[in-house]
């Protein structure tokens, strides 16, 4: 009875669904010169910063990376872990990357809701509403979507990371984020199709520790303090039921990959993981 019950939990492990994993762009380098090439892993996993499983080009509707003003295109490689994708960033500025995935669906049982719920920080919100529908099977349309910023050389004047870039859910920060130093709090905006979303829960990950969670105020407003040198994850899931679709949900998944250097700060030449 008891190797029945070890092997029914790992099956039930191994059946979990995609949407468990954050998806993730995240720079070789966060710190460049004029000229250099930015190159950037596409991937998903549960154990950031470590590369888990590739993103398939095909899933990709849309992508680029804005400096200066002007859209590049970002080319794509496929790699064993991840998607590498890359531009050659020619200009002085703060260039901010981007990805959009088309929309997906699955089931889930009223035990995987409940564990999805928790982890996305909607337990008490969305959790009290399926609650209330009498817990009927779960059926979502989800779309991902990943954000990050690198700085190429010294740009005093370029404030074109306060621009949000049109995703349908963006973490847009209201300080220049590649300019973090550890313990600096970022404050950020929530916008859910260009407008402030509220109430939505925000999680930080720092490289092995574990995630901690943050609200966003009636104006879309939320501060993450970085108190660790290295590569920090901020995500956040909006979910609301589907129209025109009795016990559907639709969701949206948005990570911001950061760079926090530690004492000395990070060159230009230096990988940052």
């Amino acid at each position: 009875m008891r190797i029945n019950c070890v092997l029914a939990l790992l099956l039930s492990a191994a059946a979990a669904p995609a949407f468990a994993h954050d998806t993730w762009l995240l720079p070789a380098r966060a710190r460049l010169q004029g000229g250099d090439t930015l190159v950037l892993e596409l991937t998903s996993g549960m154990d950031f910063p470590r590369p888990g499983a590739p993103v398939k080009e095909d899933r990709i509707v849309a992508r680029g990376v804005r400096l200066s003003g002007a859209i590049r295109e970002l080319k794509a490689e496929p790699r064993a872990k991840a998607l590498a994708l890359s531009a050659v960033l020619d200009k002085d500025g703060v260039a901010l990357a981007w990805i959009a995935t088309g929309p997906r669906s699955l089931e889930l049982t009223p035990e995987e809701v409940v564990h999805y719920l928790e982890e996305v920080g909607a337990a008490d919100t969305i959790g009290v509403e399926w609650k209330k529908s009498g817990k009927k099977v779960w059926r979502e349309s989800y779309v991902k979507l990943a954000k990050t910023y690198v700085r190429v050389g010294d740009p005093p004047h370029d404030r074109s990371w306060a621009e949000p870039v049109g995703l349908a859910l963006e973490m847009v920060p209201e300080a220049d984020p590649t300019l973090l130093k550890v313990g600096d709090a970022l404050p950020l905006r929530l916008l859910r199709n260009g407008a402030p979303i509220a109430g939505l829960a925000v999680g930080a990950v720092a490289s092995g520790t574990k995630a901690s969670m943050h609200r966003t105020d009636a104006d879309g407003r939320v501060s993450v303090t970085v108190d660790k040198a290295g590569p920090w994850l901020l995500r956040a899931t909006a979910i609301r039921p589907a129209s025109g679709s009795e016990g559907g949900w639709d969701s949206v998944f948005t990570t911001l990959t950061l760079e926090v250097p530690g004492p000395g700060g990070t060159k230009a030449s230096e990988p940052v993981h």
